[in-house]
């Protein structure tokens, strides 16, 4: 049998109900972690389930939507109460907003991605942040995007809500460079997601990777062997892009 390297481990995935999010649910869960998947369409998340437990692992599935800031905080305090820590956290979850010219952007789809991408994902690492220091090899993962620093035109939105989701990324390792934690954002790159359809509806699908090929190459910043924190992983490139921490 196969070692399982995450054995007896617990891992939070935000998004998890389709995509990417959704196959690396399945990996961690296929290494052993037990999945508390976030979400908030129920029904993927029962599809989910199932196949984590075809694969002989378990799932805590929380029907949630990331607006709901009361809600995150009661979620980090159920972790704390039934498993006392967190080994991996991988917040994925994200909306697209709109491809706009900046000056005609609504201010409510605006405030409303800035919530779901920024201050949510914020929100969630508040309520984790100390969970994840409780564990031998925490391990953090922030799903971000080439938008962050290609800024394309019509794209200052989403792009400028994964430039703020990276930035938040270094600072949180650069606080937690001496401690077992790592922290590390991940850029999949161009994926067969419905997102990836909404932005760009002329392409053809089938000529991009699919979610489970990008998140397999995502799992290695999930692992206990991890030595970096606080880079930017490539994952079309296969690569990490680090930063300097602070001595």
């Amino acid at each position: 049998m196969v070692d399982r390297r995450l054995e007896g481990r617990v891992a939070l995935v935000t998004g998890a109900s389709r995509g990417i999010g959704y196959e690396i649910a399945k990996l961690l869960a296929g290494e052993g972690a037990h999945v508390v998947a976030v979400a908030r369409t129920v029904g993927g998340l029962e599809e989910l389930d199932d196949e984590i437990k075809a694969l002989g692992s378990s799932a805590t599935l929380v029907p949630l939507d990331l607006t709901d800031m009361n809600g995150i905080d009661r979620l980090g305090g159920a972790i704390a109460e039934r498993w006392g820590k967190l080994d991996v956290l991988v917040a994925n979850a994200a909306l697209l907003g709109v491809l706009s010219p900046i000056g005609h952007i609504e201010a409510k789809v605006f405030e409303r991605t800035m919530t779901v991408n920024v201050t949510a994902t914020w929100r969630v690492i508040r309520a984790v942040d100390p969970l994840l220091r409780r564990s031998d090899a925490g391990r953090a993962i922030v799903l971000s995007s080439g938008a962050a620093h290609s800024a394309k035109a019509f794209w200052s939105l989403y792009a400028a809500t994964k430039a703020a989701c990276e930035a938040m990324v270094r600072s949180w390792a650069n606080e937690t460079d001496t401690l077992p934690l790592r922290v590390n954002s991940a850029d999949p790159g161009a994926t067969r997601t419905a997102m990836r359809a909404l932005a760009m509806p002329g392409e053809d699908p089938l000529s991009l990777p699919s979610a489970h090929d990008v998140a397999s190459r995502i799992l290695p910043l999930a692992l206990p062997d991890l030595k970096e924190t606080g880079g930017l992983f490539k994952v079309r490139e296969n690569r990490f892009i680090t930063y300097h921490l602070p001595s």
